[in-house]
């Protein structure tokens, strides 16, 4: 294991406050000495996340992707290349120290590949799949940290949480930008799929996407209960409800996307769930 410069896991941080802010809220609330690590956790998620956004053709996302997955794959004997990377040095040294798993976080990016390319997706499952691999997965990271047991029953909070924080995340993304319809299935649509669909077919595949993420948190905030000191890791998904409330009163057009909730309501809301109340 090698030496680590604080200032790679700073720039963990700063990656996370300037791309996500609820996101960097809610890792403050957790225990100081994890907090770097799982900056590192997300920083990468977000990365990986940003890519389609990034590139010009798909060939060249594969390329940023396959990257990090060969930096992945060389994690026990890390090249220069990797480590002279302040996010993947920050990534492999938290991956080695807490012993997490190498092959969720090639998953992680393999399923980015999705975004890249104009395919629809396959059916709720597969979405939710999708949610799982990008949105759950670094949860459970960041509770492995904490000290979960996540053989626990109560463990699979964090897999309902990171699906209804996946799904809360895509029904924005839609609301705001057309492009993103793709994620939304054909068996979403009563008629001739997602290509064909009116505005008011549009309209209730994403009740559907909204109604589905409400019950994925519900069932979160039902099975968490006992995951003692590592429900921190829940945290992330404590402003899913403030989205959705905005969503259910959008008409889904993108010409007027939905307000969002402001930064104090979010706030708050993440300082609520950190003393216990609600997710």
């Amino acid at each position: 294991m090698t030496a680590v410069s604080q200032e790679h896991y700073a720039q963990c941080e700063e990656l996370l406050r300037a791309r996500d802010r609820d996101l960097w809220l809610a890792c403050l609330f957790m225990p100081p000495d994890a907090r770097k690590h799982i900056h590192a956790l997300y920083a990468f998620a977000q990365e990986a996340a940003d890519v389609s956004g990034k590139v010009t053709q798909p060939l060249l996302g594969e390329m940023r992707l396959q990257w990090w997955v060969d930096a992945l794959e060389g994690a026990a004997a890390p090249g220069e290349g990797a480590r002279a990377n302040p996010l993947a040095d920050a990534l492999i040294d938290t991956i080695e120290r807490f012993a997490l798993p190498r092959k969720a976080f090639i998953a992680l990016a393999e399923a980015h590949i999705f975004d890249l390319y104009d395919d629809r997706m396959p059916s709720w499952s597969a979405l939710k799949d999708y949610c799982r691999a990008t949105s759950s997965a670094p949860m459970r990271w960041a509770a492995c940290i904490l000290g979960a047991d996540l053989e626990g029953p109560s463990a699979r909070a964090l897999d309902e949480a990171g699906v209804a924080l996946g799904l809360t995340r895509i029904a924005r993304a839609i609301a705001e930008r057309p492009g993103q319809q793709k994620f939304l299935p054909d068996e979403a649509f009563a008629t001739d799929g997602a290509p064909n669909a009116g505005r008011k077919e549009l309209r209730l595949a994403l009740e559907e996407m909204r109604t589905l993420a409400q019950s994925h948190y519900d069932e979160a905030r039902r099975l968490a209960l006992n995951l003692g000191a590592a429900r921190a890791a829940l945290l992330p998904a404590a402003t899913i409800p403030l989205y959705l409330e905005r969503l259910a009163r959008s008409d889904y057009d993108s010409r007027r996307p939905p307000d969002e909730p402001s930064p104090l309501r979010r706030q708050w809301r993440i300082w609520r769930a950190s003393r216990g109340v609600g997710m």
